[in-house]
């Protein structure tokens, strides 16, 4: 149902917003070639549903999905063309006639659900990403931004820590006391499990590539850390098992957090104690495994060793978060709750090394891609 009210009734500016005309080979050349910014005519109020909101957009985070979505490597493909930004903040800017005063109002400064609304989501919404000025959400979508929070770390908030909470908890079952080696610590997911880690009392070592980023992850609650990057002129990754065993008096861990893939993992199935659990979050340096432009398969899909995760009776878990929620909507609450606790008590607060205009939109999908934000990542439409 339509609103029957004066299409002058929203009156705004017209704004920008990025645009995917098709699905690219990779994701570089999505970013190249196919993305543009274009003028954006305010939503019009009279062709939007009575539940609906307008969202004048403060902040939208760039996300590894973001990118891989441009070529259609992703496991939801939205139709063409469409808007990308998953997660997105703002101010509600108008409201649909049906809209509960008490749920949203012209003025609330709001995060958008991406389960509800955005390019990964089902239905009517998948055109409405973050990177434009104005965005339409069901008010379903809508959620007030928690006292004391930016936009910035509003924007940044539910992917990443749902994720983390999803593997470590739901599927890793990580206790306190227990040791858990996190894989691409820097990055978004990585620092958000790097935070609930240390939340529940568990040791963590964390790796990554690059000194200068992983002494901020030791600042962000990283009990070690280690750079995993191999010895210039060889391949793959050092030899880390070694430093793992000696942080573990030669026990090994409790839990792999692995969302990098290829060589990390199979030298992870080393560091570990016997009956560890191994959670494959994601494969962040093999992101080729699938065809471009959309085409399915995995072509070149990575491989595990048999033989260790035999011997050292490792519990291998995939560990997909939106997948499993769209099988079972029921695990999401649990979660939700558990993290606006901590939240709302201090303890749980998005890092953001990054900000761009959207202008430079390019430039902070390159910067997502080469490694060089360290937990979030944002762009600013224009103010109007």
């Amino acid at each position: 149902m339509t609103l029957k009210t004066p299409p002058n009734s929203f009156q705004a500016k017209p704004g920008q917003r990025v645009r995917i005309s098709e699905f690219a080979e990779n994701p570089l050349e999505g970013v190249e070639k196919n993305l543009t910014i274009e003028e954006q005519t305010p939503p019009d109020p009279s062709a939007l549903k009575t539940r609906d909101v307008i969202i004048a957009v403060k902040s939208s985070s760039v996300g590894w999905v973001d990118l891989l979505m441009t070529s259609g490597q992703y496991q939801h493909m939205p139709p063409l063309p469409y808007t990308p930004g998953l997660e997105y903040s703002g101010e509600i800017a108008w409201t649909g006639n049906d809209v509960d005063p008490s749920q949203a109002k012209v003025g609330d400064r709001v995060l958008v659900d991406g389960f509800v609304a955005g390019p990964r989501s089902p239905g009517d919404y998948q055109q409405y990403g973050g990177f434009a000025s104005y965005a339409v959400a069901p008010v379903e979508a809508i959620r007030t931004i928690p006292d004391g929070f930016s936009y910035d770390q509003a924007c940044n908030l539910l992917g990443s820590y749902e994720t983390a909470y999803h593997c470590l908890i739901a599927c890793g079952q990580l206790q306190a006391g227990e040791t858990v080696l996190i894989h691409g610590a820097s990055g978004a997911t990585g620092l958000a499990a790097v935070h609930i880690a240390k939340i529940l009392g568990a040791t963590v070592i964390a790796t990554g590539r690059s000194d200068e980023k992983l002494n901020i992850v030791k600042e962000q609650g990283a009990d070690h850390v280690i750079n995993c990057r191999a010895a210039e002129g060889e391949k793959g990754v050092s030899r880390f098992r070694d430093e793992v065993k000696a942080l573990t008096n030669g026990r090994g861990v409790d839990v792999v957090y692995d969302g990098v893939g290829g060589d990390i993992s199979l030298e992870s199935m080393r560091c570990v104690t016997f009956g560890a659990r191994f959670l494959v979050v994601g494969w962040a340096s093999t992101p080729f495994v699938a065809k471009g432009k959309g085409q399915r398969g995995a072509p070149n899909a990575n491989m595990l060793p048999t033989n260790l995760i035999m011997m050292k009776g490792l519990k291998v878990l995939g560990c997909p978060t939106v997948i499993s929620t769209q099988h079972d909507a029921s695990i999401r609450p649990e979660r939700l709750q558990k993290i606006m606790e901590w939240v709302e008590s201090g303890i749980l607060i998005p890092h953001v090394s990054h900000t761009f205009p959207l202008a430079n939109i390019k430039e902070a999908l390159k910067a997502k891609w080469t490694g060089e934000i360290i937990g979030g990542c944002v762009v600013h439409p224009p103010q109007l």
